[in-house]
């Protein structure tokens, strides 16, 4: 439809996720502004609005705000036997089995053309008005559960990594002996703000003095007459700890001098030297191991440790602490792109323990933190499971493989508009600790009379099996995996009883998340 806009509207925006609002209530930055805005619409909430451009990547929704949208938008208001919300599902499964990236037109790589004309001309379910709201009520609750069951992940995941973080600087740092678990017997003033006091044997220097500073300017394009290459990348370096020989390189070429120069070795330590973040720069990979023609890529700095002094697995656990990488970060210089410059680098200071103290360091942090990483991987794997469900469900609910009415007739009605915080108050009740909404006020009160001392529970504890805080992750890992994900294709039970089932995982490791930041505390 066409309706033109009001002097008073609001840029609404059409993202990709499916949410169709104002510009303010989600972000205002990294979007190409217009000059003047010629051909701009107007936008109702209730609208269904399709991004003509990015319709094939799911940007399909119901506008949640009044507004004005651009021309490259399709405002469609529903009809009386037609519920904006069911479409707008049954549009982003179009989308996300790739048959609008058929119809459309265009040839850039990452947008396409898929105007009103194209869409309007497809054959779509009609199902009765009351089963659409059926559906859209169903599929609205099912879609808020496993949302807030893949936002207690993500939870688990941060706690984790703090307690990786919290780790890793008490050991580079010297707050802890590794190798007895206990403080040094003696400490001494570092000089160094962040550092605070270091013990009395050991040294701190400037990077400058310990370690040989390499800036790679071999960029990803091949030139006739250059010698072959494998070249490590950026991205190889940002999305991996170790760096060995098995990794996929990129095939470049180089010049002899180049190559000469920046030909990774075993132990040395890689960074990122740019970022689009200025806090999310200098991260650190270790060499493992290397071959000839491996070389160090453009945007990346290579650190080659004096082995007489300091060991290049040690010099890796040192950036990745919160303090060393501190200094990187507020070093970075730039507006819409950061960047490390040669001598931020070289005036970095760092703790510098004896070798065999790194030795036992790097040692303890490579157990410590293995079992971190995997706890947190098995917490990725369990939302790219909810994911894949979630996609599961409303593909076989919009397409009427699964009837839901029964199922969705028990739900609560809601307005599917209502703002995010008030539907979170509807489900939660309170916050998130538990995730049926029933007995949550109670498990919150228990937990802060624990924490407060107002409860003792030391003899109930002592009666208690020992628990691993990280072994939550094994037991999800083997409930959901059981020899393959059939827990997910709905076959043998409702789908109700799944997501309920799920829940009752879910609350015993939102209480291990707990524990675990009791103990990093």
């Amino acid at each position: 439809m066409e309706r033109s806009d009001r002097e008073s509207d609001g840029v609404v925006t059409c993202f990709r996720d499916g949410t169709v609002t104002l510009r303010k209530n989600r972000r205002e930055l990294g979007f190409t502004e217009s000059i003047k805005e010629i051909g701009y619409q107007g936008i109702r909430r209730g609208d269904l609005v399709i991004h003509s451009m990015d319709a094939f990547a799911g940007a399909i929704g119901v506008a949640d705000s009044d507004g004005k949208g651009t021309p490259v938008y399709s405002v469609c208001k529903p009809g009386p036997q037609t519920n904006a919300w069911y479409y707008a599902y049954t549009l982003r499964e179009m989308s996300r089995n790739k048959w609008i990236q058929a119809l459309a037109k265009g040839i850039r790589e990452r947008s396409s053309d898929f105007r009103y004309k194209d869409f309007g001309a497809q054959f779509v379910p009609f199902p009765p008005l009351p089963k659409q709201a059926t559906i859209v009520r169903y599929l609205d609750h099912a879609d808020r559960r496993i949302q807030r069951y893949i936002r207690a992940k993500e939870k688990l995941i941060a706690l984790l990594e703090e307690q990786k973080q919290a780790i890793i600087h008490q050991a580079v740092t010297g707050q802890i002996d590794v190798r007895t678990g206990q403080p040094y017997p003696a400490y001494k003033p570092s000089g160094v703000e962040w550092l605070g006091d270091v013990p009395g044997h050991w040294d701190v220097r400037r990077l400058r003095n310990i370690s040989d500073l390499r800036v790679s300017n071999v960029n990803k394009h091949s030139q006739s007459g250059e010698i072959s290459i494998r070249l490590c990348n950026y991205v190889d370096v940002y999305k991996n700890d170790r760096i060995h020989t098995d990794m996929p390189f990129m095939e470049a070429t180089a010049t002899m001098n180049e190559i000469e120069r920046f030909r990774l070795q075993s132990r040395d330590v890689l960074i990122t030297k740019d970022s689009e973040v200025w806090n999310d720069i200098a991260v650190p990979a270790l060499v493992q191991n290397a071959e000839d023609d491996i070389v160090s890529g453009y945007h990346l700095a290579l650190l080659r440790p004096d082995t007489t002094t300091l060991l290049g697995e040690f010099l890796f656990r040192a950036l990745q602490s919160r303090g060393v990488a501190h200094q990187l970060h507020v070093r970075a210089n730039g507006v819409t792109r950061y960047g490390l410059s040669y001598s931020a680098i070289k005036s970095v200071q760092l703790p510098v323990p004896p070798l065999p103290e790194q030795n036992a360091i790097a040692r303890f942090l490579d157990e410590t933190t293995a079992s971190i990483k995997r706890a947190i991987a098995h917490a990725q794997r369990q939302i790219e499971l909810f994911r894949e469900y979630r996609t599961r469900l409303i593909a076989d609910v919009v397409t009427g493989k699964l009837d839901v009415r029964e199922a969705a007739d028990a739900l609560p009605e809601f307005d599917p508009l209502a703002d995010d915080d008030e539907m979170d108050d509807h489900f939660d009740a309170g916050d998130e600790s538990d995730f049926d909404g029933r007995e949550e006020s109670a498990e919150v009160t228990g937990r802060l009379d624990v924490v407060t001392g107002k409860l003792d529970v030391r003899e109930a504890a002592d009666g208690l099996s020992e628990l691993d805080p990280l072994a939550a992750a094994d037991e999800m890992d083997g409930h959901f995996d059981a020899g393959d994900e059939s827990d997910f294709d709905g076959r043998e039970e409702s789908v109700e009883s799944q997501v309920d089932r799920v829940g009752v995982f879910f609350r015993g490791v939102h209480a291990q998340a707990w524990d675990v930041t009791q103990m990093a505390t």
